[in-house]
């Protein structure tokens, strides 16, 4: 199965993939209507939104386990953005939130 290279997303389904293209390397939410890349922030925004709503962690720990997230993802590793410089979830932290998914 592949993931969304930007949040990590699994693309399970056409309908996953950003403008149902299934070569693509996005999700859906992570592209404009365009088909180019989010910003950073959005997505990012996006991560925590998704954290906050579907596991119920408060606001830092949404904040954590997106960067962590986000950062391990091949699409940030040479890109240099504020947001993503912030506080990481632990290991621990991570396995744990991912776990209830």
């Amino acid at each position: 199965m592949k993931n969304c290279i930007a949040c990590s997303m699994p693309l399970e389904k056409k309908d996953d993939f950003a403008q149902g293209d299934e070569n693509s390397n996005f999700c859906l939410h992570c592209v404009n209507k365009n088909g180019s890349p989010k910003s950073c922030e959005e997505i990012f925004n996006g991560g925590v939104k998704f954290f906050l709503e579907t596991v119920g962690v408060d606001q830092r720990m949404a904040e954590k386990v997106t960067r962590r997230n986000m950062k391990q993802l091949p699409y940030w590793q040479d890109k240099n953005y504020e947001i993503l410089k912030g506080e990481q979830a632990t290991d621990e932290e991570f396995q744990t939130v991912l776990g209830k998914l």
